[in-house]
């Protein structure tokens, strides 16, 4: 898997058409005086395309565009590839190998996202799945914090996280969601073909798509944690991910 050099994009309807199409976009430069009511709709935007914000003076502006066209907007777009569903699913039937999969249910932060690829990679897991839209894609910022699995790993980006979990049912895949309403993991069997879906970092695992797991599944905490009441998602995951190693018996260290 590759990504091509980053490719700066400037002026309103260009940076407007760019985070709309769901492209991967790392970072978002907001002239220091654009309007407020400017600055917020490209926030929105941002956000939603899982791309940091920037407020930055016009000369930093002009430096990075190369002109003084740029409109006080301008973002960094990245080509990369991605996988399909099926692409993982063929990973794991050419290894031998039952499907262990992580869904990333509109995970917002970049470096959430590139230490789950770390983890999820070195976890043995045969790839991640994101959304198009509503949550982070592979940026620079991604492939830096993911030390480089977000190179290796395969990523299937699909427009829709329920429909994903659907698909996957249908090839006898069983998917658990994190939720701390779930049953605890030690107590859920984690062995056999399995995805593991984990949601947001401020409301979590989307209402739809705990509907369509199979199973909701919980870390054990501390009484004693002082009104902290969950973990962060990217260590959450991890924590999941290596319970499913446990019970699948280790991994292979040849």
């Amino acid at each position: 898997m590759e990504q091509a050099q980053n490719t700066v994009v400037y002026g309103k309807n260009a940076v407007t058409e760019l985070l709309k199409s769901g492209g991967g976009v790392d970072t978002v430069y907001l002239a220091d005086g654009m309007a407020p009511a400017a600055a917020s709709y490209y926030t929105a935007l941002a956000k939603e395309a899982g791309a940091a914000v920037k407020r930055v003076h016009t000369a930093k502006l002009r430096a990075l565009c190369g002109t003084d066209s740029h409109q006080g907007v301008a973002a960094f777009a990245s080509a990369v590839e991605y996988a399909s569903l099926d692409d993982l699913l063929a990973l794991a039937a050419q290894r031998g190998e039952d499907p262990f999969l992580l869904l990333a249910d509109g995970v917002e932060d970049p470096h959430n996202l590139g230490a789950m690829i770390r983890t999820a990679l070195l976890a043995g897991a045969h790839g991640i799945v994101i959304p198009k839209r509503g949550g982070a894609q592979v940026t620079p910022i991604v492939a830096k914090t993911s030390a480089g699995a977000s190179m290796v790993l395969p990523i299937a980006r699909v427009a829709n996280i329920g429909e994903a979990v659907r698909r996957l049912k249908e090839k006898n895949v069983f998917v658990y969601g994190a939720d701390m309403a779930g049953r605890a993991m030690g107590g859920q069997d984690l062995t056999g073909p399995i995805a593991l879906v984990v949601g947001s970092e401020g409301s979590g695992v989307s209402p739809l798509v705990k509907r369509l797991c199979d199973g909701l599944v919980s870390l054990p905490m501390s009484p004693h944690r002082a009104g902290v009441d969950s973990l962060n998602v990217s260590v959450a995951a991890g924590v999941l991910m290596y319970e499913v190693v446990r019970q699948r018996g280790g991994l292979d260290r040849e």
